[in-house]
């Protein structure tokens, strides 16, 4: 885009990436959940935690929620606290996964009142986006089948496709869904959302309000997830991101953890496409088991803007140019002159413009919060995910 550092941290300085609310509280593996000390017990918690993650680095002034983890009696009043604490409500995250009645899938499931029940769900949801002003609403679904047989493929796709046109058709004129995809897990032999391609094609076929969320941790390995952004982005159909990051299946660890090099290759596509503004979501969806809540919060959103500056910092005329004149290498070298840029120097300083500390790490482990709220959340039931 440019190597203007000016020009890059004006981009920068608009960055915004979104925390999930579970991210805050216990969670971790289907395995084993590791309680810790100072996890939120309440979705205003949450929030306050989302708050110091906003205030250190400057670019994370949302939270999304998820139900009904974060259900309470008052939305207006959950949304307020949030403008006090400093940021907002972010995308409303739905859950039709956890009870009983899914066990053979929810919106494709063969019995018409479970089927029922998650869509009611669903609108559920969209009645929260109304009251909390939220723009996106995220659908996940873990339905599928585990054995050749158990299911008719076909007709699971006509019921899922029945109950995204419901959800569709209940959306406000500024709401949209975001249609996540997971290759597997729980559902191993047919999961009925597993790929980009499945919820495109569901997304293309209901309109602009319907677009697809990519989750960095939900493919095969050695999946060109870049490609698949490009492609998205061609179509106006890339809606926003779940980031994390994977070494084997879905780890859901910190982003850029794992393949740095891809999250820099991810949000070049971005920048080229035309993708880094407020159409394309930039949000977090991680579990921190062993690590701390909100330093791992802090630290995902800094490798987030890292990316995102050596991605702003390729020399695209240069490249264009190499490219052109069919110069494989090249390319590739004005390609990795931009990753290989130390880019820290740079967002220190721009920290420092916008009146930050220009470590956030070290600002929130002085800060004194987590010494706090770890005295404060000595009592109570601590949030959880439930595993």
């Amino acid at each position: 885009m440019t190597t203007d550092i000016a020009q890059a941290k004006a981009a920068l300085r608009t960055q915004a990436i979104e925390t999930p609310s579970w991210a805050y509280g216990n969670s971790g593996t289907r395995f084993k959940v590791f309680a810790q000390a100072g996890v939120p017990r309440t979705p205003q918690e949450k929030i306050d935690d989302a708050a110091q993650v906003h205030r250190f680095t400057g670019v994370a002034p949302s939270v999304a929620l998820h139900i009904p983890w974060d259900r309470v009696d008052d939305y207006a009043a959950l949304s307020a606290h949030a403008r006090e604490a400093g940021v907002r409500i972010g995308a409303i995250n739905s859950n039709v996964f956890q009870d009983d009645d899914y066990m053979l899938g929810s919106v494709t499931n063969p019995d018409p009142a479970v089927r029922r029940k998650a869509l009611d769900h669903l609108l559920e949801c969209v009645d929260i986006m109304d009251l909390t002003g939220s723009r996106d609403l995220k659908l996940w679904f873990s339905d599928g089948t585990n054995y050749p047989g158990q299911d008719d493929i076909r007709a699971r796709q006509d019921r899922l496709a029945e109950a995204l046109a419901a959800v569709y058709e209940r959306l406000g004129d500024d709401q949209r869904f975001l249609l996540e995809y997971k290759l597997f897990e729980p559902a191993f032999y047919a999961t009925d959302v597993p790929d980009w391609g499945t919820s495109y094609a569901h997304c293309l076929k209901l309109g602009d309000k319907a677009q697809v969320v990519v989750d960095t941790g939900h493919h095969a390995p050695g999946t060109n997830i870049e490609f698949i952004v490009a492609f998205l982005l061609r179509e106006g159909k890339l809606g926003g991101f779940d980031f994390n990051s994977r070494f084997y299946a879905d780890d859901d660890l910190m982003v850029g953890a794992a393949d740095p090099f891809q999250l820099f290759r991810i949000m070049h596509e971005v920048i080229q496409g035309g993708g880094y503004g407020e159409h394309v979501a930039f949000m977090l969806d991680q579990c921190h088991n062993i690590e701390p809540k909100i330093a791992g919060q802090i630290r995902s959103v800094m490798n987030v803007q890292e990316a995102t500056a050596k991605a702003l910092l390729v020399d695209v005329e240069a490249l264009r140019a190499a490219q052109n004149a069919r110069d494989v290498l090249g390319a590739n070298a004005v390609f990795m002159d931009a990753y290989n840029t130390d880019v820290r120097p740079l967002l220190a300083g721009l920290r420092e413009d916008m009146d930050l500390d220009p470590d956030p790490m070290a600002a929130y482990a002085r800060s004194g919060y987590f010494e706090r709220i770890r005295d404060e959340r000595k009592d109570g039931q601590a949030a959880g995910w439930g595993a």
